[in-house]
């Protein structure tokens, strides 16, 4: 009897990319013994190469790039017969675009814009979409001029005037750039049959499992590692977008976010932290699991510090260098430690071309503090349970993590951590294994490294107790059983009816 199936949905990690996501989801997929697996990889770029050798769990991998000059189709096979393709193209004209796509749009922009309406809406207008682009091409609608003035005169009733009196025309085409690319997978409605829909954040890789849902009934289950919607806040609040163009991503976002709440069957967090913001965004609690990350404590175990750094005060990090890492704070922690420890080594391993303009400001604090002999950007290696042997405390300096691989790998292999309070690492990390200190305050990490690193008995003893604590509630049996037994219970779940409701009789 062939096993259950499972679309394990994801964006710019697994299997292309490195990270906490890709790591847990390289777990999933290589332990879980009652599943087979289908990815399906939403990507910004198309990517030629697998960052991981994947398992025989896995039967399919299904690429979706949102960012590239051309199409998803244009570099990819979905399946679809050329004919189709064709025809959906020659039917796309601006009759059908008016009549069948426009009210549509239109009541899309509606929500987005509302303070007050009904999450069971925007999943009709959802419905909807997917229901339209099964018939007609998704390239040749969205860039149909009637989209334009649609889009133009519905901000205008919205949000153009006395409310948003510094929208420009760059902007407002800008949004709509975005709306398309936002929603292209809409155009891939080829997804294959199976029984579960499994994503893996609250953002817009839920189109996929709503098409899944809507096609087959095919139940959805989300597990929360980073909370989209706040990572996307702290990153639109940061960013230099005019008010519009912020106001349609946090809008946008918002709305997506409630969405997978309401459709998701299940809803996993890697922390309880999370819990709180998804609450504020509607989710049931009834809904809410907790699942923690888990390692094999046969990998990750006390060893010996490597013969060339033995008798260096020596700090390692796992973090790709980008702005949610924080590891400008990391340098400037460095700074404090070497006015008492001149000899410091920080040792940095992970991927320092993800955000080149960010490693180009990491490089040049670096050499404004004084710490070329110090601080050093390793780049990514492939064995962190040999990395973390090499230090004698570890640190993390997040501005957000769901819960952090890093920290229970660390702690596995017997060393104590210093990191920010975020996410879920004081549900791992507690006092007796380490210090949790305030994001972004450099003086507190940095005196907190020094407090291990000049205290061997103090650092002893917490890699002893981080070591125990993993191994009572991080293992990765524990973490595979828990999520082969959500698979069972979901697979039963009934599929729901397909609503079928006609584009026609939408309003």
């Amino acid at each position: 009897m062939a096993k259950p199936s499972v679309l394990l949905i994801m964006e710019g990690t697994y299997p292309f990319n490195g990270g906490g996501v890709s790591t847990w989801a390289h777990i999933l997929c290589n332990r879980v013994s009652n599943v087979d697996f289908k990815l399906y990889s939403i990507n910004a770029s198309f990517e030629k190469e697998y960052k991981y050798t994947l398992s025989d769990n896995i039967s399919e991998v299904i690429q979706v790039p949102l960012w590239t000059p051309d199409e998803p189709y244009d570099y990819i096979s979905y399946g679809e017969e050329y004919y189709k393709t064709v025809a959906k193209k020659e039917w796309t004209n601006d009759d059908i675009v008016a009549q069948k796509f426009i009210p549509i749009f239109k009541s899309l922009l509606e929500f987005i814009y509302s303070d007050d309406r009904d999450i069971e809406d925007l999943d009709i207008i959802f419905h909807q979409l997917w229901f339209y682009f099964e018939d007609y091409d998704y390239k040749e609608t969205i860039r149909n001029e009637r989209v334009w003035l649609t889009y133009r005169d519905t901000l205008a009733k919205f949000i153009i005037g006395e409310r948003n009196p510094d929208a420009s025309l760059i902007d407002i085409t800008i949004g709509l750039r975005w709306i398309y690319r936002f929603l292209i997978p809409l155009a891939i409605v080829n997804i294959p049959k199976v029984d579960v829909s499994h994503l893996t954040l609250s953002g817009f890789p839920v189109i996929p499992a709503l098409i899944a849902n809507y096609k087959y009934g095919t139940p959805i289950i989300l597990t929360e590692h980073g909370v989209f919607i706040r990572e996307r806040l702290l990153a639109i609040n940061n960013s230099e977008y005019p008010y519009f163009l912020k106001s349609l991503l946090i809008r946008f976002s918002e709305a997506i976010t409630r969405l997978v709440y309401h459709k998701a069957e299940v809803i996993i967090s890697v922390n309880k932290f999370n819990q709180k913001w998804e609450k504020w965004y509607g989710a049931d609690p009834d809904k809410f699991r907790i699942i923690y990350n888990g390692i094999d404590p046969e990998v990750f175990k006390p060893g010996p510090k490597p013969a060339h750094l033995k008798d260096i005060p020596t700090v390692v990090a796992l973090a790709r260098i980008f702005e949610l890492k924080d590891i400008l704070t990391m340098i400037r922690s460095c700074a404090v430690v070497k006015k008492t420890i001149p000899e410091v080594q920080y040792l940095v391993y992970g991927d320092n071309n993800a955000v080149p303009e960010y490693t180009k400001e990491c490089l040049e604090l670096i050499a404004e503090l004084g710490l070329k002999n110090n601080f050093k950007l390793m780049g990514p290696r492939n064995n962190p349970q040999e990395v973390f042997l090499e230090g004698d405390i570890s640190i993390l300096t997040s501005i957000s993590e769901g819960f952090p691989y890093t920290v229970i790998e660390s702690m596995g292999c017997g060393i104590p951590v210093v990191s920010t309070d975020v996410g879920g690492v004081k549900e791992a990390l507690d006092d007796s294994c380490g210090f949790t200190c305030k994001p972004k305050d450099a003086e507190e990490i940095g005196n907190n490294v020094l407090k291990l690193l000049l205290n061997e008995d103090l650092r002893k003893s917490m890699g002893r107790n981080a070591r125990e604590r993993v191994l009572n509630n991080f293992t990765l049996s524990k973490f595979i059983g828990e999520y082969e037994a959500i698979y069972d219970d979901i697979v039963q779940i009934p599929k729901a009816e397909k609503k079928l409701t006609k584009i026609e009789d939408f309003s």
